[in-house]
């Protein structure tokens, strides 16, 4: 004999469920990354003499490559991607040296410019997804090849050579040296500010997520953009806006490329860094298909970039084999982040 429930009774909300912190735990995308980051630091602090008196030059080399793996993981989660976000960072750099230094005026003027120029390449990636209909995978390498033949062709057209000249004589320079490219010693530790950028957008994105109704669109269009726009979810708007955030990130990055080093900037620089930036924010969590993942799997994902890369170089090994190391994270993270997410819907 069965049981009915009443007509009237309802099946209870399952976000009212109980569930175990060990439930919670394997609900989080970021635990395979966890797990691999703490794997590599162990691995390489026991190989590498001089591992653990370096941790500001690991931290370093991981915001540089965090600050752009933070909104290339959100535009992971709304199901789309950009491979155009490496040579854009150049492009942002590149922007800000060359009309600073040709219209001879204030480098706070080419920042600005910069940061509009490096806005329109973003909200042009997303206006061409939705008009489209194309994957964005086939939208952005159409603009990363645009991109890379701009940032050579037109710094050679103007410049009369491959790299910019230095503006580190100019007006304005210093302060924007210190927002984009200072550091200050904190002891022994030599704290740069890209690592307060990283922090900075790490926490803005993980509030974004999980505190803001914007988040939840962002995890509804990655999961079904259709069923999101059947119960009014702005999918056009949230998409462009996730473009958007990448472009501003290839900002900040860019102008940290151009102070860091007198205002010359290669206008060959940043091809293959979107692999970076993807891979970092896969073994963070994110999956290929979108609407799952998180901006601090994103921030581990770049923090076993900058040990693995910086504790190759301490072991004392050749550089080259940062690629094997780094593919083989990238496999192993994905099927522990696939592993993981398997056995939380199991238990749920």
């Amino acid at each position: 004999m069965t049981a009915t429930l009443p007509a009237d009774a309802k099946a209870p909300d399952e976000r009212l469920l109980h569930a175990s912190p060990l439930h919670r735990l394997l609900g989080r995308p970021e635990l395979g990354s966890v797990i691999g980051a703490v794997a590599v630091f162990l691995f390489f602090a026991v190989i590498a003499d001089s591992f653990l008196s370096s941790l500001d030059t690991v931290l370093y080399a991981a915001s540089t490559i965090g600050i752009m793996a933070v909104p290339v993981a959100l535009l992971m989660i709304g199901g789309e991607f950009d491979l155009s976000a490496g040579v854009l960072v150049t492009s942002a750099a590149l922007t800000s040296t060359m009309f600073a230094y040709e219209m001879t005026a204030n480098v706070w003027v080419g920042v600005f410019v910069s940061l509009l120029v490096t806005l329109a390449i973003g909200f042009f990636n997303g206006f061409m997804l939705i008009r489209t209909g194309l994957p964005s995978f086939i939208i952005t390498l159409g603009t990363y090849l645009m991109l890379w033949g701009a940032n050579i062709g037109l710094t050679k057209r103007i410049q009369g050579t491959v790299s910019t000249n230095g503006i580190d004589d100019m007006q304005g320079f210093e302060s924007a040296r210190v927002l984009f490219a200072s550091s200050v010693d904190v002891g022994s530790f030599k704290l740069r500010v890209t690592i307060l950028w990283w922090i900075g957008l790490v926490v803005l994105a993980t509030w974004i997520l999980l505190r803001t109704r914007w988040g939840n669109w962002i995890f509804a269009v990655g999961g079904n953009k259709d069923a999101a726009r059947a119960v009014g979810v702005p999918v056009h708007r949230t998409k462009i806006g996730l473009y958007l955030g990448v472009a501003v990130a290839a900002w900040i990055s860019g102008q940290h490329l151009l102070f860091s080093f007198s205002g010359v900037v290669q206008s060959a620089e940043g091809r293959g860094l979107e692999l970076h930036y993807i891979a970092a924010a896969v073994i963070g969590g994110c999956l290929l298909t979108g609407g799952y993942g998180s901006a601090i799997g994103a921030a581990i994902g770049a923090l076993i970039f900058g040990m693995a890369k910086q504790g190759i170089v301490y072991a004392q090994w050749d550089s080259d084999w940062f690629w094997f190391f780094l593919g083989a994270m990238l496999l192993l993270a994905t099927i522990l982040n696939s592993w993981v997410r398997t056995r939380a819907e199991a238990a749920r």
